[in-house]
């Protein structure tokens, strides 16, 4: 069953078209890459699915539109949105900036239970708790990020470029964390990443973006398998 579905999706900033009539599904519990280079349209459409931009075509959620078209819309129906540059609040510690992640959650007992599962999956975020977010490494505000999107119980993740400017190692135990979040967690992850070959390894879906437009998608066996595609679209 699609959790997700997009339909002829577009989308402009002033009088530049950006997206030109995207159509993909995100089926519930996968893990699904949406890959392509810098300018691609990725960060793009994710802002177009949580209603940041304003859009034409369909974004379907768990069947059904989202009504009222907004970030805060999308969060109430469980649309967890981690931006590329992480959106850290520098000056609040880590454990504020978890805090401030459920803020759609009203129950205090699931809330600290969240926190709990969240520095379970993060101990560093643990043992910095009282630090302040702008002083972490790169690798930790990531980390701070994608624990302050779990905070709200997303059934949906949003990840933009989660290996952006990080080192090699610290990028693999990133994505090892997101298949058990996924696994653990049954949550659904939609990633975008220009580490084409890492984002297939963790994804069972692709799709390719090109200047606003699919070029190819397939399972991500079937990507890698295909000499053509990984040299004109991939990188590798």
């Amino acid at each position: 069953m699609a959790l997700l579905e997009l339909d002829g999706l577009r989308a402009r900033y002033g009088e530049t078209d950006v997206l030109h009539g995207l159509t993909l599904s995100v089926e519930q519990g996968a893990i699904v890459a949406l890959l392509g280079a810098n300018g691609a349209g990725k960060t793009t459409t994710f802002r177009a699915i949580t209603g940041a931009i304003a859009t034409s075509g369909a974004v379907r959620f768990d069947g059904r539109p989202i009504k009222g078209n907004s970030p805060e819309a999308a969060a109430h129906l469980g649309i967890a949105h981690v931006p590329e540059g992480r959106g850290t609040l520098s000056t609040l510690t880590v454990r504020e900036n978890l805090t401030l992640g459920a803020y759609t959650q009203k129950d205090s007992k699931r809330t600290r239970a969240a926190y709990e599962r969240v520095v379970g999956y993060f101990p560093r975020l643990a043992e910095r708790s009282n630090q302040a977010a702008g002083t972490l490494s790169g690798g930790e505000q990531q980390m701070l990020a994608i624990g302050r999107g779990l905070m709200m119980e997303p059934r949906l993740m949003l990840l933009d470029e989660p290996s952006l400017g990080l080192a090699p190692l610290i990028v693999r135990e990133i994505f090892a964390l997101l298949e058990r979040i996924n696994r653990d967690d049954g949550v659904t992850i939609l990633v975008a990443e220009q580490n084409a070959k890492l984002a297939l390894e963790a994804a069972g879906q692709a799709y390719v973006l090109e200047t606003g437009r699919i070029a190819v998608s397939g399972s991500s066996a079937d990507l890698n398998r295909d000499d053509s595609v990984r040299r004109s679209y991939l990188g590798y």
